[in-house]
């Protein structure tokens, strides 16, 4: 293992389990909860899709650990980071990263959030209840990882010192 990825992702999750309920951006009557896709993002660009969903993990398991977080948080938030990360170590394309997050969470985290409700935890909900939610959240976390990699991240990883890239 590479002790600065390590350190990196470390880092991103006590972000993520710090934040994740902190900051949040009100859009009518929803919220949206930006952090975990955010991270996602970079985590994905930076480190590769290994350490990306393992990230995703930590960090739900953390919040639930601490009682911020729900079992929902599982299925959307690794299934977003593995198809992000898999996009952008196929691709080199940051913008493929953004749009796996937005459809592995919103679409398949959003779809398979239901029976991981309706049966492990025994909420009645329609089949398509968590896709509009889970969108929602993803996608203004996945374009503000996005500017955060532009804006930050292009001084650091162009300069010799990325961790992980392509």
């Amino acid at each position: 293992m590479n002790t600065k990825k390590l350190t990196f992702s470390a880092l991103l999750v006590a972000l993520g389990a710090f934040l994740g309920n902190l900051i949040f951006i009100p859009i009518g009557a929803a919220k949206c909860f930006p952090v975990q896709h955010a991270i996602n993002v970079i985590s994905a660009v930076i480190l590769g899709p290994f350490y990306s969903v393992s990230i995703a993990f930590c960090i739900s398991f953390l919040r639930n650990i601490v009682g911020t977080g729900s079992l929902l948080a599982f299925p959307g938030s690794m299934i977003g980071a593995a198809i992000a990360g898999v996009l952008y170590k196929k691709t080199g394309k940051e913008f493929l990263a953004v749009l796996g997050e937005i459809i592995g969470t919103g679409l398949i985290g959003g779809l398979l959030a239901f029976p991981m409700a309706k049966f492990i935890m025994g909420k009645e909900v329609a089949g398509l209840f968590f896709i509009v939610p889970f969108s929602i959240s993803s996608v203004g976390g996945s374009i503000i990882g996005h500017i955060i990699i532009k804006l930050i991240g292009e001084k650091f990883l162009n300069k010799g010192k990325v961790l992980w890239r392509g």
